[in-house]
């Protein structure tokens, strides 16, 4: 107890402020429950729609063109009784995804909850409650079946709920999480913005459609079979990695990515280690600076024109392994940071799913990637692009940098405001 700060008392839920009360969510709620255990009659098109768990994102929900539809008569038939007040939350699969009621035209499905809050209790205060550590490790106990998870309606009722005694405080914690809410949004719609602008770019400029000052005359097109040798990587389990050994690129580093290149210098720390004896290893799965290397596999067509571009200046000792296309130039035709861009163009990509074969997984061969087409440049018009490209990316990658500091400051408040540590009123 000497621990306990001076205003503070210890509770099922942890420390508190002495004026602060824990309730049960079926006590400050008029009603709980869930959707239908039915499938509805669907329709082709209407302005009302079966919506389930998955629909709930981001405090919002979420209405696609997969979405269902029902009739008016249908909707009236099976809608809940949902207010102003009310919170949805996903049980079922994905458990806690929330999102506000907003008079949307919705059959609830049985993996969506609904909680009703009462009008002297400030709804968005709920819903970041819902979304503290302390209520998710609960919920994570409370949490039945072992393939498809589920959160009962009676543990959803028992939820502890921590409250600042006036709902004028209440509403200060909801305001201040809400305006940062508001500033992550306001920024990631700005990083999609650029993003856009730089995919349109590329399509510009890749293709030659848009030509910079200076720059005139035909570009050449080349199969890659001129421009590169191509051959497979080394094989190796993700059992086999530890933290010693040779940089080791497995497939699946290559699908995880959200970069067409890897630093290996500055990434090194990070990179899995395979330890075997060089002997091992066949010059032509070692990567050189340059090296651009594909993924032979991919569940879905779009995958199958990933790969990665090999900053390797050190001369770093770096395997490429299981499930991919190591690509070596021939030549210095291509400048090695537009090769990070030449291939993301829809034309390109386009050729990448006509070649690529299966059913459930897509595959692309040596043999076929070889036929792939590029539009090819000067090499000093090729660097320029690039330039103009990379300082895109330097600029998104300076405001994710920022989207993620806003991230962890709203965690740190979250942790503050929701426990009384810190008093707004």
């Amino acid at each position: 107890m000497n621990n306990i700060p001076k205003g503070y008392k210890q509770t099922e839920v942890g420390v508190i402020p002495n004026d602060w009360e824990v309730k049960s969510l079926c006590t400050i709620s008029n009603e709980i429950g869930d959707g239908i255990h039915a499938t509805p009659r669907y329709v082709d098109s209407s302005d009302y729609f079966f919506v389930n768990g998955n629909n709930l994102v981001d405090g919002k929900i979420l209405i696609t063109d997969d979405t269902k539809c029902v009739s008016k008569q249908e909707y009236n038939l099976l809608k809940k009784k949902l207010s102003s007040g009310t919170v949805l939350m996903s049980i079922n699969g994905t458990i806690g995804n929330l999102a506000f009621f907003n008079n949307e035209n919705i059959v609830l499905g049985k993996s969506a909850a609904y909680i009703d809050l009462k009008d002297e209790f400030e709804k968005r205060l709920i819903y970041y409650l819902l979304q503290h550590s302390s209520i998710k490790n609960y919920y994570e106990n409370e949490l039945t079946g072992t393939t498809i998870r589920n959160l009962s309606l009676g543990s959803i009722r028992k939820t502890p709920i921590l409250l600042p005694p006036t709902k004028a405080e209440q509403t200060a914690i909801a305001t201040a999480l809400s305006d940062t809410d508001a500033l992550i949004s306001k920024l990631e719609e700005l990083i999609a913005k650029k993003r856009n602008i730089k995919q349109g770019a590329m399509q510009e400029l890749l293709t030659g459609k848009k030509r910079l000052p200076g720059f005139s005359g035909k570009w050449e097109v080349k199969f890659l079979s001129e421009l590169f040798t191509f051959s497979g990587g080394f094989t190796a389990s993700r059992e086999e990695l530890s933290d010693n050994g040779f940089c080791y690129l497995h497939y699946g580093d290559i699908h995880n990515s959200n970069k067409t290149y890897i630093d290996v210098s500055e990434e090194y720390a990070n990179i899995p280690k395979l330890d075997i004896p060089i002997s091992c290893v066949s010059k032509k799965s070692l990567l050189n600076d340059g090296d651009i290397v594909f993924v032979d596999a991919s569940e879905d067509d779009e995958g199958a024109s990933r790969h990665i571009v090999v900053r390797n200046s050190k001369s770093i000792n770096y395997i490429s392994g299981l499930h991919t296309i190591v690509s070596k130039s021939k030549d210095e035709s291509l400048d090695n940071i537009y090769k990070e861009y030449c291939f993301q163009t829809s034309d390109v990509k386009k050729q990448f799913k006509f070649y690529a074969v299966g059913i459930k997984v897509s595959g692309i061969s040596k043999t076929n990637i070889a036929k792939i087409q590029i539009p090819i440049p000067p090499k000093t018009e090729q660097v320029t692009i690039a330039k103009i490209l990379s300082d895109m990316d330097a600029e998104i990658e300076q405001l994710e940098q920022k989207l993620d500091k806003y991230r962890m400051i709203k965690q740190g408040m979250m942790q503050e405001l929701l426990t009384g540590k810190i008093r707004l009123l």
